[in-house]
């Protein structure tokens, strides 16, 4: 019984994250962050 709340509550919760990590207004957020480590080379080389 109890692995089964376990289990229930961990779905929701990764359920949960997958919709705020697709949800269109963190894109901005995320395409800022993936560009972070090109950012350093070009400052350095600029």
């Amino acid at each position: 019984m109890l692995s089964g709340i376990v289990t229930a509550i961990l779905m929701v919760l990764f359920i949960g994250g997958w919709i705020w990590a697709w949800s269109p207004r963190r894109k901005a957020e995320f395409d800022a962050a993936a560009k972070m480590p090109l950012s350093d080379d070009e400052e350095k080389s600029a």
